[in-house]
């Protein structure tokens, strides 16, 4: 009789604790995260730390729907493969209820359609590859950042005013480099028809030869350069180029070399005066970005960088998301997103119920060296709903699973 009542002691606990641990995660809404933080720290370590801000800020403030925001972070190893297999997991063993992340277009494209087969809602916080929301594009894969077009739209107006006539091209040949030309090219070429691209250096991405490529491009003798090397290939590209006097009397506009994730690495090697795109952190004058600003230096001593801006928004948007959807069922996570409007620390931002494309805006100025090191002091910031294709071109482009 004791050891029968031992028993039925032993399995009333056991079915507590599962009743205990099936509440708690009914007090829960599980995001799982996926990023190549291995690969990418200079960027996946500030999209962490805005990501865990706003966390902290969104269940502080009482959670969504009632629930604490609780995220699974898994490293994709900046491997397609790897994100996938990490996806499974987490939707088979974490049982997450939503997935995001995502910074390389390969792993991004790689998950579109890992969301589009399982039909579970995805968002993507980062990749630049437009065939993310337009050729690969499908009804559970949003995007929040802007994407290659846009990117290269964004500099177009400063690259007209310079009036210059040869340009040379220089790009990492893989989809994020080859799209970002193209578009370069074409709008361009709208605006200003006598222009002549008169050189292109495309090196594998992270294996540029840096002294190669710079010496190829004076050859050419351009009036102005087009760059969309980034990373470590644009940290030697820099360097290279300006112990050979490669930007001596040349305007340059760059992709992403605003951004202090790759002006930090450079130190007093940055380059001045080229036309970027980037963060100009210190001098946004806006409440919402002023707030962000001093929340992030509080909780992390330390200044954002753009991808933290980046994990920040992925999270505020999930939070408005569910909200809106009163669930966190996929179905109605879809239709919720469709011209959600959500607040960011760049002001309001919708997404675009034609694309799921989000309309986070870039800012466009010019580089710096100040106290020996790289800086971007300020920037126009140009909304993102302005920066995409006519939307007959969006409509042939894009997927309509």
């Amino acid at each position: 009789m004791n050891r029968m009542l031992s028993v039925s002691a032993r399995l009333l606990a056991a079915s507590l604790c599962l009743a205990g641990a099936h509440a708690a995660a009914q007090g829960t809404i599980k995001i799982g995260e996926i990023n190549s933080y291995k690969a990418l720290p200079q960027n996946l370590v500030p999209y962490k730390q805005g990501w865990l801000l706003a966390q902290e800020e969104v269940n502080a403030a009482g959670g969504v729907l009632g629930k604490k925001l609780e995220t699974v972070f898994r490293d994709d190893n900046g491997n397609p493969g790897d994100a996938v297999r990490m996806a499974e997991e987490l939707l088979a063993r974490e049982k997450v209820d939503i997935l995001s992340g995502v910074t390389l277009s390969h792993v991004g494209l790689a998950l579109t359609d890992f969301a589009k087969q399982k039909k579970f809602f995805f968002l993507a916080s980062g990749p630049l590859s437009d065939k993310v929301v337009w050729d690969n594009g499908n009804r559970y894969t949003y995007r929040l950042r802007s994407g290659t077009y846009a990117l290269s739209a964004s500099v177009i107006g400063e690259a007209v005013k310079l009036k210059k006539k040869r340009w040379a091209l220089v790009y990492p040949n893989y989809e994020y480099g080859q799209a970002a030309v193209a578009a370069f090219k074409e709008n361009l070429k709208k605006a200003q028809p006598d222009v002549e691209f008169v050189a292109e250096q495309s090196p594998p991405l992270g294996k540029i030869d840096a002294g190669a490529v710079v010496q190829a491009l004076a050859d050419a003798k351009p009036d102005a350069i087009f760059n969309v090397m980034f990373g470590s290939d644009l940290t030697r590209f820099a360097r290279e180029g300006k112990t050979r006097g490669l930007f001596e009397g040349r305007e340059v506009v760059s992709l992403l070399t605003g951004e202090p994730e790759y002006l930090d690495p450079l130190k007093d090697d940055a380059p001045a005066n080229w036309i970027v795109t980037g963060y100009p952190y210190a001098n946004i004058d806006t409440p919402e970005h002023k707030a962000f600003l001093a929340a992030y230096q509080k909780k992390y001593n330390d200044y954002p960088r753009l991808n933290s801006v980046v994990g920040y928004a992925t999270v505020k948007a999930i939070a408005a998301g569910v909200q809106k959807a009163g669930s966190t069922d996929t179905e109605k996570l879809v239709a919720a997103f469709k011209g959600l409007q959500f607040d960011s620390p760049f002001g309001p931002v919708v997404f675009r119920p034609q694309d799921n494309q989000s309309t986070l805006g870039i800012f466009v100025g010019r580089t710096a060296v100040k106290d020996g090191k790289g800086v971007m002091p300020s920037g126009t910031y140009l909304d993102g709903a302005k920066l995409q294709p006519p939307e007959e071109q969006i409509r042939k482009l894009r997927n309509p699973s």
